[in-house]
């Protein structure tokens, strides 16, 4: 069950952080010529569906991980989406900064999830 819960809930978070990244950024690309409020409005749409996931998410991964680790898992799949989002999306150039970065995030993964 704590394995199923696991994956079910990373799964879940990795769907969610589709919709939570495309609510926070790409308004910058698509909606930079309105006014914010329509960015907002937008944002707020695309992030109902985010939270649809997130808030079950979190209560299926709570039930097989601690507070820190549903956290630190959270940071970890954000990351692993708004790399390749911000790479293709939104143009942005590869950097080795985003190495570094996640190689930060998986030490934190090790360092909550050892033991």
């Amino acid at each position: 069950m704590q394995a199923s819960a696991t994956i079910t809930c990373g799964l879940m978070l990795l769907a969610s952080n589709v919709f939570m990244t495309f609510a926070w950024y790409a308004h910058l690309k698509e909606l930079s010529a309105k006014p914010w409020w329509m960015a907002a409005l937008a944002s707020w749409g695309i992030a109902f569906f985010e939270y649809l996931l997130m808030v079950p998410a979190n209560r299926i991964g709570y039930s097989a991980l601690s507070l820190p680790q549903l956290k630190i898992l959270q940071e970890a799949i954000t990351l692993a989406v708004f790399v390749p989002f911000a790479m293709l999306y939104m143009d942005q150039p590869v950097k080795l900064d985003y190495l570094w970065a996640s190689l930060c995030i998986m030490g934190a993964v090790y360092f909550v999830f050892r033991g």
